[in-house]
């Protein structure tokens, strides 16, 4: 966890036995983001992923009398976030969305230099070798890379075995390996 971040287990203290809201603007401060993250890559929806978030963060207001009894409250959100994602997605399958978000599109700029062409060009390829893993695995790299949770955290969320997060991640990175070795011919 960054050091800028308080310690969460105070924030619970504190919100938990004070109602303290200052100690639970800190947590929404700390937490929301990577729910977010989360349930934007659950529903390709910004709309329904905030809501979602925000219920997640309601929910933890809400019951914040039980939440001394928690012991990883990361997960604990996580897992809620999980939930209300499905719940969303069900209630939403009879229905087609398209998301701006799911339109794929380029904007070229005439004043870029070469190099912002070339970092331009690596970027959209690390892009499409992520696009090809399958999406397991993809949620798996972002849980454990992006959002520094651990293989039992990731499991836990998931509903997984620890051992299956261990594989998912290493077909992410070998996908990704793979694509970045043949682009750059380091094969």
């Amino acid at each position: 966890m960054p050091k800028h971040l308080p310690d969460l287990n105070s924030l619970i203290s504190h919100i938990a036995l004070y109602n303290n809201e200052n100690a639970y603007e800190k947590l929404f401060k700390s937490l929301f983001p990577s729910l977010y993250r989360f349930c934007f890559y659950l529903l390709k929806s910004r709309e329904l992923a905030e809501e979602v978030a925000s219920d997640v963060m309601i929910t933890l207001w809400r019951d914040r009398e039980k939440l001394t009894e928690i012991k990883n409250i990361k997960v604990y959100a996580f897992v809620i976030a999980r939930n209300l994602s499905l719940n969303v997605l069900n209630k939403h399958s009879k229905q087609e969305w398209v998301s701006l978000d799911d339109i794929e599109f380029e904007i070229i700029l005439d004043n870029l230099n070469p190099e912002q062409i070339l970092i331009n060009d690596e970027l959209k390829k690390a892009r499409s070798s992520n696009r090809k893993a399958p999406s397991q695995c993809k949620l798996v790299f972002k849980l454990i890379k992006e959002d520094g949770l651990s293989y039992k955290e990731t499991a836990s969320i998931l509903n997984i075995s620890p051992k299956t997060v261990d594989a998912h991640l290493v077909t992410a990175i070998k996908k990704m390996s793979n694509v970045l070795k043949a682009e750059f011919n380091l094969m």
